[in-house]
């Protein structure tokens, strides 16, 4: 990405932090109309894919009126990086399941960064005290997500 795109990018994500932050924005539509007030136009492409990258969630006010934040949780999960080295245990799995063993307390911290990765190989995760469920859409990605999670644990992969 060149610096000025770089730039205008994290002058975008600024202000919609900024715009959520200040006032209930109910949809896509109104914080294009709230940028396009501030001088930043952005196409819905665009704006789709900021909303994803900055982890907006639209929840549902005492009013009933949805509107985006960002939510607590995703702001306080420490990155997949920072919690695997000193968490993971093991992955061990068969068919569309695996699970991922954990230091004792770790693994809904784990299952959270797990969820906010949001890789494409997995339909959800279940996390108990030390141990965590991932539920893979296909059983061929079993050995892709085992190894993933093992490497960024900096464990060396387990050979079946």
């Amino acid at each position: 990405m060149t610096g000025e795109k770089t730039v205008a990018k994290r002058t975008r994500h600024s202000a919609i932090l900024r715009l959520i932050r200040s006032q209930r924005v109910g949809s896509q539509a109104g914080l294009r109309a709230l940028l396009s007030a501030e001088g930043i136009d952005v196409t819905q492409a665009t704006l789709s894919r900021d909303v994803r990258e900055l982890r907006l969630v639209k929840v549902t006010g005492a009013e009933g009126e949805a509107y985006y934040t960002l939510a607590e949780e995703r702001e306080n999960t420490p990155p997949l990086e920072a919690l695997l080295p000193t968490l993971f245990l093991s992955a061990e799995g068969t068919g569309s399941l695996l699970v991922v063993r954990t230091t004792t307390g770790g693994a809904q911290a784990v299952g959270l960064a797990i969820d906010l990765e949001e890789w494409p190989e997995l339909l959800g995760t279940l996390a108990g005290d030390d141990t965590v469920l991932l539920v893979l859409r296909d059983p061929d990605h079993l050995r892709t997500v085992q190894t993933r999670l093992e490497s960024i644990s900096g464990r060396e992969p387990h050979v079946p």
